[in-house]
């Protein structure tokens, strides 16, 4: 037989709520089968949410993930693999744009920091005004 998770078991093993996983269900990224009146997960679901919460730590988002499950269930193959280079070769892009900004950024309030630092240390008591 099978195994089953429940939305607790399966919500506990990822490290996330219950509410996170019937979230990703309404979005219609998970769809999990029903003994009585329990939802329950299967080994593939279990592997598809492990994918959804990689491709949200790599800060895709949940269109861009769908897509990629969407591409898994028809092809499974080289389509899904080429989406996926298409895919992290533009995050890679636009994480490094972001770095790029970011160190700029960091330069800046750096500058800023000396330049307040510098006119308050000319302004400090004992100094000759």
């Amino acid at each position: 037989m099978e195994q089953l998770y429940t939305v607790n078991q399966l919500a506990e093993e990822l490290g996330i709520t219950p509410r996170a996983l019937r979230f990703y269900e309404v979005k219609g990224l998970l769809a999990p089968n029903r003994v009585g009146n329990n939802r329950v997960y299967t080994k593939r679901d279990r592997a598809r949410l492990k994918l959804i919460l990689r491709g949200k730590r790599l800060g895709f988002s949940l269109a861009e993930i769908r897509e990629y499950l969407d591409l898994y269930n028809v092809d499974g193959g080289v389509e899904q693999q080429r989406n996926l280079l298409k895919r992290v070769q533009k995050r890679l892009k636009d994480l490094a744009q972001q770095r790029e900004d970011l160190e700029a950024t960091v330069c800046e309030l750096k500058e800023i920091e000396v330049q307040v630092s510098t006119s308050l240390a000319d302004r400090s008591p004992g100094k000759d005004a």
